[in-house]
């Protein structure tokens, strides 16, 4: 009997690179509890304009009087309150017991998802991919490390699977141009979409973000922006009339 038949062969080199697309994949950032918010802060969340969030908000350690622009209006219990601009609840360290818990864990919980996704090394073949100019490239699942600012006019789309895993790690900004638009092909998910950000993120004019973005200090949603995902910032999110969409759950890899 012939053991290397052309089907045979076939079938081990299907093997073989289905093996290969293993080792290179990317594993999810776990979020733990910072899953929970479509936006979460250390030091406040800023609003002007007409903003819609849809998801939760909240603050730790900074107080709620750091959330503005919000109108909020204290829930009953005094755990959580509420906005006309917010599809959610909105929490923070010094309301009562238990959201002082909650917030704290969340925040860690944040820090340490930042630290994760900082810390990969999975693969360095995307090392500094066009140095941080990413303009019009389409981005195929896996890791992607710049040691510089990382910036884009137009736009920049992601494909892949519903599966497919994405780790930015960008260690200086990121800058994203009035208008430009991140789109997700293929079935990719925006929850799978991981943006590590050493330094600021600034978001343009009616520019439009997809993915989970893991921030090392500030956020800032020019007029009209938006965003399918989540802001996570280790310092303030701004915003001026952006519309921010928590779709799935995103505590769950």
């Amino acid at each position: 009997m012939a053991l290397f038949t052309n089907s045979n062969l076939k079938k081990a080199f299907a093997l073989i690179g289905f093996l290969a697309s293993s080792v290179d994949a990317v594993g999810g950032v776990e979020l733990g509890t910072a899953g929970e918010f479509a936006i979460l802060s250390m030091t406040g969340v800023t609003t002007t304009g007409v903003t819609s969030v849809t998801g939760d908000i909240g603050t730790s350690p900074i107080k709620s009087t750091a959330i503005t622009g919000f109108t909020l209006i204290m829930d009953s219990g005094r755990n959580f309150s509420t906005s006309a601009l917010v599809a959610g609840k909105v929490w923070a360290a010094d309301y009562v017991a238990p959201t002082p818990f909650k917030m704290s864990k969340a925040i860690k919980d944040m820090q340490t998802a930042f630290t994760n996704a900082q810390n990969r090394s999975d693969t360095d073949f995307t090392e500094e991919l066009s140095t941080g100019n990413i303009e019009g490239q389409t981005l195929v699942p896996g890791l992607y490390n710049w040691s510089t600012s990382v910036h884009f006019i137009n736009s920049v789309t992601f494909n892949g699977s519903s599966d497919s895993v994405w780790i930015l790690q960008i260690a200086q900004n990121l800058i994203v141009g009035s208008g430009a638009r991140v789109s997700v092909t293929g079935g990719a998910k925006a929850k799978n979409i991981f943006w590590q950000i050493s330094g600021a993120t600034t978001v343009g004019t009616t520019a439009h973000l997809e993915g989970v973005f893991l921030c090392k200090t500030s956020i800032v949603f020019q007029t009209g922006s938006s965003m399918n995902g989540a802001a996570l910032s280790q310092t303030a999110v701004t915003l001026d009339a952006a519309t921010i969409v928590k779709e799935e759950d995103l505590s769950v890899v």
